[in-house]
């Protein structure tokens, strides 16, 4: 079995998906809202619209890390943009993002099994630890 294929069917088959006229990206984030009071005060402020946008193109360098073990640009200024020193974002949100984002696709890929699960998370992983460690180590 091939992850990094069964992560990118998984993902075609919710990307232009609609339910209650709502977006994959606009119920993630209904989703990560409510999963906590510390990711709603994260997030108060927040352009929703870029946020979704942001969301997008992580996904690809999230993807690009898992493929190549390299972070790009993007993901180098996102870590740095969240480590210690400037945002904060804890390391425990991203464990909370991450399976917010898989029950998310739960929702979402009617094919959802627990392959798929395991593709979303071995695919994300990488990038996410990358994320965590960045943290602090600057």
């Amino acid at each position: 079995m091939s992850f990094e294929n069964t992560f990118d069917a998984s993902y075609e088959r919710i990307l232009h998906k609609k339910i209650a006229g709502k977006s994959f990206f606009d119920t993630f984030y209904d989703n990560f809202m409510s999963s906590s009071k510390e990711v709603r005060e994260r997030f108060k402020n927040t352009d929703m619209a870029r946020q979704k946008r942001m969301l997008k193109k992580s996904f690809y360098s999230l993807f690009i890390f898992y493929a190549s073990s390299n972070a790009d640009d993007y993901l180098v200024k996102i870590a740095t943009h969240h480590n210690s020193q400037n945002l904060n974002i804890r390391p425990e949100l991203y464990d909370i993002w991450l399976d917010t984002l898989v029950k998310t696709v739960e929702t979402f890929d009617h094919e959802f099994s627990k392959n798929v699960e395991l593709a979303w998370r071995l695919v994300l992983a990488p990038g996410i630890t990358y994320m965590k460690f960045k943290h602090t180590n600057l």
